[in-house]
């Protein structure tokens, strides 16, 4: 018999939890199990007003909950989250919204990472890795660091070269046409090289040029340093600089950062040749570290 079905419900009557709804092998529903952010209300209690004043604010651990929510479902944009959030189910259970409850507005994460502050959202990050630790999934022992560029959201008409620039506005007030022309592609040139010549992002210039292969243009990017424990993956340490910043000026410092996070001492850090350098051992490295890095030389300067 061909079934069919009624498409026109005028509501949805429920009895129960929105949790019923949501399969235990779910990445949220595996996340829930081990969750506490029973400490979070105390920690962001200074950066809201006190006796009540002002309109009521969206609970600290929704707002949590609902930025790892995009994170754990490779969800990168506010709107885009909240829009999901609307008709995903366990994002709304995660985040404790109910089914007819409304949602906050995307801005509202905005505001609230602005508020926070990055020192406060890396304690989150801190205390999330101390609970890894105590469950026995990381140990923070043997740890692998590596970077990798992100490129930045940007276009390339937003990118300039202020030497360029600078040259431009020197030489048009005396130089012929001809001369004016032959500078004008000179700079051009210039600013498709690196060092002084190299083109910045005027709508973000925290985003510095880089890449990742000499065959590959140079691009608006950040770098990402991120330090993993061997024993389950989870990451114990993330740092995000300039896409032009050096990553063996920052492989001890993340190293030991790793060290204060876990309460114990680091014994033995894999990286690949980008950290091969002696500046990245230090001049007295840490005598319970073997850094299981190939040596090769510092690249030669020409001349």
């Amino acid at each position: 018999m061909l079934g069919s079905k009624v498409r026109g419900q005028s509501e949805l009557l429920m009895a129960g939890s929105l949790r019923d709804l949501v399969p235990d092998d779910h990445v949220l529903a595996r996340v829930d199990r081990v969750l506490n952010f029973s400490w979070l209300r105390a920690e962001v209690r200074s950066c809201y007003a006190a006796d009540g004043a002002g309109r009521p604010g969206i609970d600290p651990e929704a707002a949590v909950r609902l930025m790892l929510a995009g994170f754990l479902l490779g969800i990168v944009h506010d709107r885009r989250l909240m829009r999901e959030a609307q008709v995903n189910i366990a994002i709304r259970w995660f985040a404790g919204y109910c089914l007819q409850e409304a949602l906050p507005d995307h801005s509202s994460l905005t505001r609230i990472r602005q508020r926070w502050g990055a020192e406060l959202f890396r304690q989150i990050f801190m205390r999330t890795v101390q609970a890894c630790v105590a469950a026995g999934i990381a140990k923070g022992e043997v740890v692998h660091i590596d970077a990798t560029l992100i490129r930045a959201d940007v276009s390339w008409e937003s990118l300039g070269v202020r030497h360029a620039d600078s040259v431009l506005a020197q030489n048009d007030a005396g130089a012929s046409d001809d001369e004016a022309t032959a500078t004008k592609l000179q700079t051009e040139r210039d600013g498709k090289q690196t060092g002084k010549h190299k083109k910045i992002c005027l709508t973000d210039p925290d985003a510095t040029m880089a890449t990742s292969a000499r065959n590959r243009r140079l691009e608006p990017a950040y770098k990402q340093h991120t330090a993993v424990d061997d024993m389950f993956g989870i990451v114990l340490d993330v740092e995000v600089t300039t896409g032009q910043a050096n990553e063996g000026d920052h492989v001890l410092p993340q190293v030991d950062a790793v060290a204060a996070t876990t309460r114990a001492p680091v014994k033995v850090v894999t990286a690949d040749q980008g950290y091969a350098y002696g500046k990245a051992r230090g001049d007295e490295p840490p005598k319970q570290l073997a850094p299981g890095v190939v040596s090769r030389r510092s690249p030669r300067t020409r001349g």
